[in-house]
């Protein structure tokens, strides 16, 4: 698993390595350590409290055996029962303000992630499949919460109870206190036996994760393909090789922790066994009291169970460090280019000699030559893998050319910044998401400062304004779970307003009306070129209407642009474009679809 600053080659988001977690858990705890220290200072003397009952036990036997009455035992008695109560009232209080914290620092990690995903270039994401981000802001994100909230107050608490216990058997008496760490010594070559494999196991399963996610969501939302072109019985296998992989990887980390507690419960036994047995040599000599012994063994008991929330915590630390190192993993990842200083001189769009491959994948662009003009709306057409859509993502910015240039400008578009960009070129594919939230939300994405005037503009530039005034509540109607659920057409529909309010020099539509019927689609189109009169309009063409409404038209044959000029002109030539257009149309050649 690589640690670098790209897209893995399996195709997974980079993971960080452990001085980058390190460095970030310093950091978060630095940005609320008034917190922390309050948290540490109460766990702190919470241990202390706790340290005065097995003394004060201790102090009764040798008083008792010295003779002492019952006024001594019981105001030895009360000490005790206030060292209690003061240790559940400062634990109490500990663990209120490490939930806090850890909520507060839960916060900024869901925060930095957000705009870290933000953050990153279309492109990687596509690479990396949505599967291994979502696995990242989701399992990933919950497992730290968890951690912050439960396991790291509870191993703060334990850690110092723990160092606290240990120094006071120590300060009984030297020798116990040695012999006490020497009968820990099993568990210790234990936990490190379990670090050793501990996180590389558990980033092998969160990448598992992210595969089943990924392809999940593919198949979901490839659905139609797959029926289409009976691709089931492939899924299937694909998912279940998917779901095997996660299957080894969850049983490896079953194996280790299977292996780790058990051989920690059985060397519970030693360190307590030991002190006893040299407790009472040491008492049989008249070197320690009775009580010492008591109070040494009780530290001993009480130091066990911090210790064993410590081990198990630690287990779920192994877990929560890999899931952290995912989820900071994408301060790794490629940003997209932040050059504001780049402007560039006029709106013209050239594509000079561009070649595209995908990855270890065969060319799909093989020197392409282009100039789009300002304000002219151009149809790209040609069959099914010809380039066309991989044209289409060049222009946007959202690859770059293997060889050659997309300029806009005069100005590489993959070399704007993402503000720069947006003003310049929007890309609008069929895939189109709803947020939740009203339709107002929905429609301020693309231009906070809108008024609903503006709003409703927009609506009615494609066709939307009907069956928004038809909602409940018109604009504040919200959408989604547990409000109007829109179907794709409608969905469409607000992606493409959206459009309309954020008004970039240059749209490209790829499919971007593929879900509206041919007639709506083509209202759609007019109304979207009459709205951005004066802007450039470059419409990937499945449907031929859409070329014969265009200024001009250029042909797209197995990654070469064969054929330019106006319809008319085309059909005229008797080219590919030509017998296209014949095909679609038949006999009716002359009259265009919907006409």
């Amino acid at each position: 698993m690589t640690t670098s600053g790209q897209v893995t080659t399996s195709g997974h988001l980079p993971v960080a390595d452990p001085a980058d977690v390190r460095r970030a858990s310093v950091r978060l705890i630095r940005a609320d350590a008034r917190a922390f220290s309050t948290a540490l200072a109460l766990n702190s003397a919470a241990a202390v409290a706790g340290l005065g009952g097995p003394w004060l036990l201790g102090r009764i036997i040798d008083e008792v055996r010295g003779g002492s009455g019952v006024g001594t035992v019981d105001r030895l008695a009360l000490a005790l029962l206030v060292c209690s109560l003061a240790e559940l009232l400062l634990a109490r209080w500990a663990r209120f303000v490490g939930h806090r914290f850890g909520e507060r620092t839960l916060a900024r990690v869901r925060e930095e992630f957000v705009d870290r995903t933000l953050a990153l270039p279309a492109s990687v994401v596509e690479r990396a499949g949505t599967g291994d981000l979502t696995a990242r802001g989701t399992a990933d994100v919950a497992t730290v919460g968890t951690t912050l909230r439960d396991a790291g107050p509870d191993l703060l608490i334990n850690s110092v109870r723990f160092l606290f216990a240990l120094g006071a058997i120590f300060v009984i008496d030297p020798r116990l206190g040695a012999l006490g760490v020497l009968g820990l010594t099993p568990i210790w070559l234990a936990l490190r036996w379990y670090l050793r494999r501990a996180r590389d196991g558990y980033l092998a399963e969160g990448a598992a994760t992210s595969d089943i996610a990924e392809i999940v969501a593919a198949t979901a939302s490839g659905a139609r393909t797959v029926e289409a072109l009976r691709l089931e019985e492939q899924r299937v296998r694909a998912s279940r090789d998917t779901i095997e992989t996660a299957r080894r990887t969850r049983f490896y980390t079953l194996y280790l922790r299977s292996v780790f507690f058990p051989a920690v419960e059985v060397s519970y036994i030693l360190p307590i066994s030991g002190i006893l047995v040299l407790g009472g040599l040491l008492h049989a000599h008249g070197a320690v009291s009775l009580g010492a012994v008591v109070a040494a063994a009780l530290y001993l008991n009480q130091l066990i169970n911090p210790l064993d929330q410590i081990l198990i915590r630690v287990e779920q630390l192994q877990s929560s460090n890999a899931s952290f190192a995912r989820v900071e993993g994408l301060a790794r990842a490629p940003r997209a280019t932040e050059a504001e200083a780049l402007a560039p001189a006029g709106d013209r769009i050239d594509v000079t000699g561009v070649r595209y491959s995908y990855g270890r994948g065969g060319e799909v662009l093989h020197g392409v030559d282009l100039t789009v003009r300002p304000g002219e709306r151009l149809a790209i057409v040609g069959p099914s893998g010809a380039g066309k859509t991989t044209l289409s993502r060049l222009l946007a910015g959202v690859d770059a050319p293997t060889e050659g240039t997309v300029t806009v400008g005069g100005v590489p578009v993959v070399e704007l910044g993402p503000e720069q960009l947006r003003r310049q070129v929007v890309l609008v594919t069929q895939e189109h998401h709803v947020f939740l939230g009203t339709v107002r939300d929905n429609l301020l994405i693309a231009e906070p400062g809108a008024r609903d005037a503006e709003l409703w503009s927009a609506l009615e530039a494609v066709g939307a304004d009907t069956w928004v005034r038809e909602l409940p509540d018109g604009l504040n109607t919200p959408l989604g779970d547990g409000g109007h659920a829109t179907d794709g057409s409608q969905a469409q529909q607000l992606a493409l307003a959206r459009v309309v309010l954020a008004d970039p020099h240059t749209l490209i539509l790829d499919e971007a009306t593929a879900l509206l019927d041919p007639t709506t689609a083509r209202h759609t189109e007019r109304a979207l070129a009459a709205v951005l009169e004066g802007r450039t309009v470059i419409a990937i063409a499945h449907r031929l209407h859409t070329a014969h409404d265009a200024d001009r038209v250029a042909v797209m044959e197995d990654g070469l642009l064969t054929e330019l000029g106006s319809h008319e002109e085309l059909v005229a030539a008797g080219g590919a474009y030509a017998a296209l257009w014949h095909s679609w149309h038949g006999d009716r050649s002359t009259r265009p679809a919907g006409e």
